[in-house]
């Protein structure tokens, strides 16, 4: 464990953990399906065949995780809404209640609009999807926005599209490759009528939560560099471009159905923050002409580039490789290429997969990025917060229960709860930033 105290952050940094809500609610005979839900009812799709159904009970147990939270000193809880959930008769009701919950013990509400779990008979792929994501944002900031001042429309829509609808490794299964990109453009489109419906809520603290990391060239080899360009369009700035510029990336425009220059103009609507979830770099190259496994996943052989191993780094149990300083490589190169077009950022996102109660290795890693963040904070980033992935440890979507997160472990026979050696670790970092 690192001994050497943590830099201190501005007055009024937000600090909080994240979850979502098909990971950790369980009740699922109490809400409607999701396209997750017909997915881990195929067999082979989950690598230890579980699925969601219970997970972690939080839709029973919330008040024992809100203390939890309480008692851990975060200054705001990163949540989702499900969708189906909402979808059901009384399903608003339980987010009341955690709301309620929350603000009883001071801690803010932030409310992510999709993690990933669309209702099933829903299809990213038709424009009419982003129709119905506004219908049910206003829905739901109809009965929460009372109390929830914190909003991200999305979570992660480029893993979304890559692994739900490019590679077929989460749900809804597809294998398109680059015929996925329909998904991507409706997601964005959603968001920025999402956008809408929330300022017509009185809402004033909008984001979204996009995957960002630093792409690496496998060498200074021209074919490299292209394959690296090509990559970073794909997972990192064709997500972020039209948010923030207004625009695709040059080329990509030319993929996307309906009125392009039009739907830009909605998905760039103005957001206030700009939330950022961070695990590592990638190191990629030319394509090598095979499929390739990694991260678990099985890249086919026709793709326009090769990722590769970051070599000389350690791992974590989930096989990423461990590099804070890319935290800091990539939040000065967001400010580097978007300039004023950059709100404020938050990482909404941050953690790490290892097994056991007495996690060490979790609380280097945790040390390491937090340091690196400010680092970025010092070389002049606008960052105002930091969540950590996750409270609990959850149903860990394709990789079912094997991976564990959380700074709280979970027994998934008993769900009983036992803070990690890392949950008192932060717990004390929190209060040495008061």
């Amino acid at each position: 464990m690192a001994t050497n105290p943590i830099p201190q952050f501005p007055a009024g940094f937000l600090w909080g953990v994240s979850t979502s809500a098909h990971q950790i609610e369980g009740a699922a005979d109490l809400r409607a399906p999701s396209v997750w839900d017909a997915f881990t009812a195929e067999p082979g799709r989950v690598k230890d065949g579980s699925t969601a159904a219970v997970a972690c009970d939080h839709y029973h147990r919330y008040r024992e995780d809100v203390a939890l939270l309480a008692d851990l000193g975060v200054d705001a809880y990163r949540f989702s809404v499900s969708w189906p959930r909402v979808d059901s008769p009384g399903g608003l009701d339980f987010y009341d209640r955690l709301v309620d919950e929350l603000c009883a013990a001071g801690i803010r509400p932030v409310a992510t609009l999709f993690h990933w779990d669309l209702p099933v008979g829903l299809d990213w792929l038709r424009r009419e999807t982003a129709e119905r994501f506004a219908q049910y944002t206003a829905a739901v900031a109809a009965r929460l926005g009372d109390r929830v001042g914190s909003w991200l429309t999305l979570n992660e829509p480029a893993e979304h599209t890559l692994l739900g609808h490019a590679l077929g490794a989460h749900a809804p299964g597809r294998q398109l490759l680059f015929d996925a990109l329909p998904a991507a453009h409706h997601q964005l489109l959603g968001h920025g009528l999402a956008v809408r419906a929330l300022r017509a809520a009185g809402a004033t603290d909008i984001g979204i939560a996009n995957s960002h990391g630093p792409t690496w060239p496998a060498s200074h080899a021209a074919e490299d560099l292209e394959a690296a360009a090509f990559y970073d369009i794909l997972l990192n700035r064709l997500f972020a471009d039209p948010l923030l510029l207004g625009r695709y990336p040059e080329g990509i425009d030319a993929l996307m159905p309906g009125d392009v220059e039009a739907d830009l103009k909605v998905i760039a609507e103005p957001i206030d923050r700009y939330g950022v979830n961070y695990y590592a770099p990638t190191r990629v190259g030319a394509p090598q002409g095979d499929e390739i496994e990694f991260g678990g996943l099985t890249l086919p052989a026709e793709l326009p580039f090769s990722v590769r191993e970051i070599e000389d780094r350690p791992v974590t149990d989930f096989g990423w490789p461990v590099v804070p300083e890319g935290l800091t490589e990539l939040l000065t190169g967001l400010r580097d290429r978007y300039g004023d077009r950059l709100p404020p950022v938050v990482i909404t996102e941050n953690g790490c997969s290892y097994p056991g109660l007495d996690d060490q290795d979790r609380i280097g890693y945790l040390d390491g990025h937090i340091r690196a963040l400010h680092d970025a904070l010092a070389a002049g980033v606008d960052v105002r917060g930091y969540f950590v992935w996750s409270l609990l440890d959850n149903f860990e979507w394709a990789e079912g229960y094997a991976r564990r997160f959380g700074l709280v472990h979970v027994d998934f026979a008993t769900l009983e709860r036992t803070p990690k050696a890392s949950y008192g670790w932060f717990r004390e970092v929190l209060r040495a930033q008061r």
